[in-house]
């Protein structure tokens, strides 16, 4: 059974950084689009960031400020993220579908998900 695993989520304050990270257990990475999402309360759950080999997307409210990467032989994906905002506070959320990101086009496409970690920035 596939597993993915958040860490690294917390409370910073506004214009500071977090590093979270993301464990898939279960099944090599290799290949795969690995993203991050993200939801606020009251609000629509959002794209942050994805990645493939080869191919790395962000959304505009992001870009510039994280940075997603992965390490396919301990089999985790990471997000840098710098000055941090208060809008930036949410329940961040990876996901994972076993093809590469240009042939994804939103959550749906995602087979598996993780718990979520809350990152709080004031």
């Amino acid at each position: 059974d596939v597993q993915l695993v958040e860490s690294g989520g917390g409370s910073v304050q506004a214009g500071g950084s977090l590093k979270l990270s993301c464990t898939t257990r279960g099944h090599t990475t290799g290949g795969a689009c690995m993203g991050w999402f993200r939801q606020a309360p009251g609000k629509e759950r959002e794209g942050v960031a994805r990645i493939s080999p080869g191919v790395i997307f962000y959304s505009d409210s992001v870009k510039g400020r994280f940075t997603i990467s992965s390490d396919v032989a301990v089999g985790t994906m990471y997000l840098q993220m710098n000055s941090l905002k208060p809008e930036d506070t949410a329940v961040y959320t990876c996901a994972i579908v076993f093809r590469g990101c240009a042939t994804v086009s939103g959550p749906a496409d995602f087979l598996y998900w993780g718990l979520g970690t809350q990152v709080t920035v004031s």
